[in-house]
């Protein structure tokens, strides 16, 4: 608690509502807040000034949801961000449906209308609280402002607990600026929930030996990694497992990072698009699959894995395990616990002699991938290859940079083709909803989240995403953060047009080309840093001249191919399934 609001508890001198909703917020190490206010959040907002807190203005709401989220993924602590009565809360929910799909904790703060005039029209009222419900791991309603305390923990034991997930906490109008002589004990934390996993638990032994025995006897088995591993700070417990057994891992789009990407026993990104580890899945005799939802692009719209392969799931939300694939075994618990509690159970017995001509087998698989897909990392064609781009990123990337990657084929190419050097989350994407638009939100939070530590922010989004947040390129200059945006310009909404040219052919497009914009130019008028690139050999300079600018966020626009037939990284198994008669003549 701050002196000031001690002294006013001990006095006994009231606080509004909104003041005692900031005065917790700090209490439990909120960092930067993102929001617009409106009527009903005065007092908060006054509470944020008076107690000295960060917050920062968005142009859009959803902007400042996606910015919270992208934090709290670097931090493990719940972002914060608010939105007003009825349009400013609605905006949200696309964002919060992110969150609550890829299990990031994070605490929406919305206003509501005065409760004394609900439902007589007043103005923006809408049924917001129905709308956000199912976009939410809970919705929390204040209906008393001496419960603001108590409820405020509530909110951050929810958003932390179990599959972490975000939470509105609902402050109508009335409440907010009603005043509370609240005592000096109601503001407190619970620090064990103030931050992710908020508390760990174990899987049965029984079941533990049991998939220690599969895994024992299994000639190739692979492990399945996914966001859970990043969210339970499993990568310690993950290598130490992978190693000690000899089992190679194979990531998802939000899972890359378990273990390093140049280690020797990473398979790569799996699913939709993939560099060998589909093969292994597909001749595979145990997998282990931990903190994945096996979800369709992870398992290429459900052809993997194949029936009838032996599975392990271990996974924090029980439901999760055998929803739509038989789980002989599921290990239900946290994933650095359950990992650790395997590794330990598997440490009698040593990986036979099939298994080291198994591992001989991915190394070879390895190098032949690498040989393979050098072509592209090198590319000298004009319009650029993306293959070019994700090279020169891990060429000029640092161990510690982070790399955002927007929804759509910016984190296919990035997934497929980029490599972190390091476990851990350094590469952010926003998979749980795939929504368009996060890349320029999603580098202003992970700016925030790294802030001091010398690390660079590079983010990539196609032109139809910044089109969606570019305002909000004044928030971040205005934020004072620096992180290089790297706009993937071909001029169109890539993966509808790439799709469409799959489905029915060349020349039949629709709605799906945009203007041809100088990003670099339209930076410059927000104050940013342009850098326009339309030659390969300019790339790797540009790349490094923004990453080295502090004073305010670059743009790098990329001119990459208008072919809509090499837009993607591969074929999408999507467009396998159509039979001949569904195309075109």
């Amino acid at each position: 608690m701050t002196e000031s609001s001690t002294r006013d508890a001990d006095h006994g001198r009231p606080v509004s509502g909104g003041h005692a909703l900031a005065e917790m917020l700090k209490i439990c190490g909120a960092g930067p807040m993102f929001g617009m206010a409106g009527f009903q959040l005065l007092p908060f907002y006054e509470g944020v000034r008076a107690l000295g807190m960060e917050h920062i203005l968005v142009n859009d709401e959803r902007t400042g949801a996606f910015a919270a989220d992208a934090y709290a993924r670097l931090t493990g602590r719940p972002g914060i961000c608010d939105g007003t009565l009825g349009p400013g809360a609605t905006n949200l929910v696309t964002a919060l449906v992110e969150s609550l799909n890829a299990g990031v904790p994070v605490i929406a703060l919305t206003g509501d209308t005065h409760r004394g005039h609900s439902w007589r029209n007043m103005t923006q009222e809408a049924r917001q609280v129905e709308i956000l419900r199912p976009a939410v791991k809970e919705l929390i309603r204040v209906e008393a402002v001496e419960r603001i305390p108590e409820l405020v923990r509530r909110a951050y034991t929810v958003a932390t607990s179990g599959r972490p997930g975000p939470v509105v906490v609902d402050v109508p109008e009335d409440v907010a600026h009603a005043e509370h002589a609240f005592a000096a004990g109601d503001f407190h934390a619970d620090l064990a929930t103030t931050r992710v996993p908020a508390r760990r638990t174990r899987p049965d032994a029984s079941d533990v030996d049991r998939a220690a025995e599969l895994l024992a006897r299994a000639r190739r088995p692979l492990i399945l990694a996914g966001g859970g591993v990043h969210l339970s700070g499993a990568h310690d417990a993950l290598l130490r497992l992978a190693e000690g057994a000899g089992i190679p891992v194979a990531h998802t789009l939000s899972g890359k990072g378990a273990i390093p990407c140049g280690h020797e026993l990473s398979a790569g990104l799996f699913g939709r698009f993939s560099r060998y580890a589909n093969e292994l899945i597909e001749s595979s005799d145990c997998l282990l699959v931990v903190g994945c939802k096996l979800g369709e692009i992870a398992t290429r719209r459900y052809t993997l894995p194949a029936p009838g392969t032996p599975l392990i799931h271990l996974d924090i939300v029980a439901e999760e395990i055998g929803r739509w694939a038989r789980t002989p075994i599921g290990l239900w618990g946290d994933a650095r616990a359950g990992l650790s509690d395997l590794a330990t159970a598997l440490e009698p017995s040593a990986p036979s002699d099939d298994r080291a001509a198994y591992l001989l087998e991915v190394r070879r698989r390895r190098a032949a991938w690498a040989r393979d897909a050098r072509a592209r990392y090198e590319s000298d064609e004009v319009p650029i290859d993306m293959g070019r781009l994700i090279g020169e990123l891990n060429r000029t990337m640092p161990e510690d940079g982070v790399l955002v990657a927007d929804g759509g084929f910016a984190s296919h190419w990035a997934g497929l083709l980029y490599d972190t050097k390091r476990a851990g989350r350094g590469f952010v994407a926003d998979r749980g909803f795939a929504s368009i638009g996060y890349g320029l939100p999603g580098a202003l939070g992970a700016a925030l989240a790294v802030r001091g530590t010398g690390a660079p922010v590079v983010s990539i989004t196609g032109d139809g995403g910044l089109n969606m947040t570019v305002g909000d390129l004044e928030t971040a200059r205005r934020a004072g953060v620096a992180f290089t945006l790297v706009v993937v310009n071909n001029a169109a909404s890539g993966y509808v047009k790439a799709l469409q040219h799959a489905v029915y052919g060349a020349g039949h497009y629709q709605s799906a080309d945009l203007a041809e914009t100088d990003y670099a130019e339209l930076a410059g008028s927000f104050g940013c840093h342009g850098h326009r690139v339309e030659h390969p050999d300019e790339l790797r300079p540009a790349l490094l001249k923004a990453m080295a600018a502090r004073d305010a966020p670059s743009v790098v626009d990329v001119v990459v191919t208008r072919d809509p037939g090499r837009m993607l990284p591969g074929t999408d198994n999507r467009t396998l399934t159509l039979q001949p008669g569904d195309r075109p003549a």
